[in-house]
């Protein structure tokens, strides 16, 4: 019997081939009109395959009757209403651990990158200016005090990954981790207070922002915000007030509030590191996240447990 899969973006070509090997699969990310193609397929479809980021909204799901797995190629679950998929009856699933080195990875060049100004002496090469313009002395890396918001799989890569550069470690989470061997402080805005540089790590699912005003403030004008979470976690308006008047000095982003929406205040100031989203995007990376959707669905129908099934 043909089981029908959704795609709701794309997925590496080698993980793609092996989908249309074993199922029929419909790409709601081609459909010019998707309400149309939704009323064509949406009763048919018994997986989708997702990101984390654009996870699936309840109207969606809603529009798949027989829908029994929702695998996620990532690791946050904040796109995709769990309590409404368990009254459903529907499996979650995400990808763990394989994507945790690239996004620390990312987290460390965009510290280095925030800190150095490399992205500001890159344009002055490009453009001929080197010799002209001089530019200001950058922030030193090695050494800085580095607060960590969440101190989960990304967290303790990107704390070990901070040790070569004999940075000192710094954490805020939900519970303290002695054996982590790192400062435990639990209040964000002391942590903030104690950082030069703040980075986001933590999990996004309760979904509200937890880096305000008063955050960045504590944070203060020599401090940096990095964050390779979700943007979500971010007052972002706060943000850009706090880079314009100089409360803090500046930022490395890879996720923003509402994406692939990014204000045009953050676009066009220099204090800024900009990258569209993609700490897990190298090609070993999703490779490995792609193994893994095609795992659980291969689990799914064959009515055995889901490798990395989420508890709902």
């Amino acid at each position: 019997m043909t089981i029908n899969i959704l795609l709701t973006q794309p997925v590496p070509a080698p993980i793609d081939a092996r989908l249309r090997d074993s199922y029929t699969v419909h790409r709601l990310y081609e459909a010019v009109d998707q309400d149309t193609f939704l009323d064509q397929v949406g009763h048919s479809i018994r997986g989708v395959v997702t990101g984390g980021a654009k996870g699936l909204s309840n109207t969606l799901m809603n529009r798949l009757p027989a829908l029994e797995v929702i695998a996620i190629s990532g690791i946050g679950t904040d796109a995709v209403d769990l309590a409404h998929a368990a009254r459903r009856g529907i499996q979650v699933t995400t990808t763990p651990g394989v994507l945790t080195d690239d996004v620390a990875d990312m987290g460390m060049g965009l510290l280095i990158m925030a800190l150095r100004d490399l992205g500001t002496g890159d344009r002055i090469v490009r453009e001929g200016q080197w010799g002209t313009v001089i530019q200001p002395l950058a922030r030193k890396v090695t050494g800085i005090e580095l607060g960590i918001v969440g101190l989960g799989r990304v967290g303790h890569a990107i704390a070990r990954r901070a040790q070569a550069f004999d940075m000192k470690v710094s954490y805020t989470d939900l519970h303290e981790q002695p054996q982590s061997g790192y400062r435990f402080v639990p209040d964000l805005i002391e942590l903030a207070r104690r950082s030069d540089v703040l980075m986001l790590a933590a999990s996004a699912d309760q979904g509200r922002a937890i880096i305000t005003s008063e955050v960045l403030e504590a944070l203060g004008a020599q401090g940096y915000l990095i964050n390779v979470a979700r943007g979500k976690l971010v007052d972002e308006p706060a943000l850009i007030a706090a880079l314009s008047n100089g409360t803090i000095a500046g930022a490395g982003l890879d996720v923003f509030a509402d994406e692939p929406r990014v204000p045009d205040a953050l676009r066009s100031m220099d204090n800024v590191v900009l990258q569209p989203h993609r700490a897990s995007a190298t090609e070993q990376t999703r490779l490995a996240m792609g193994e893994i959707v095609l795992a659980n669905l291969e689990a799914c129908f064959a009515g055995s447990p889901l490798p990395t099934a989420v508890a709902c």
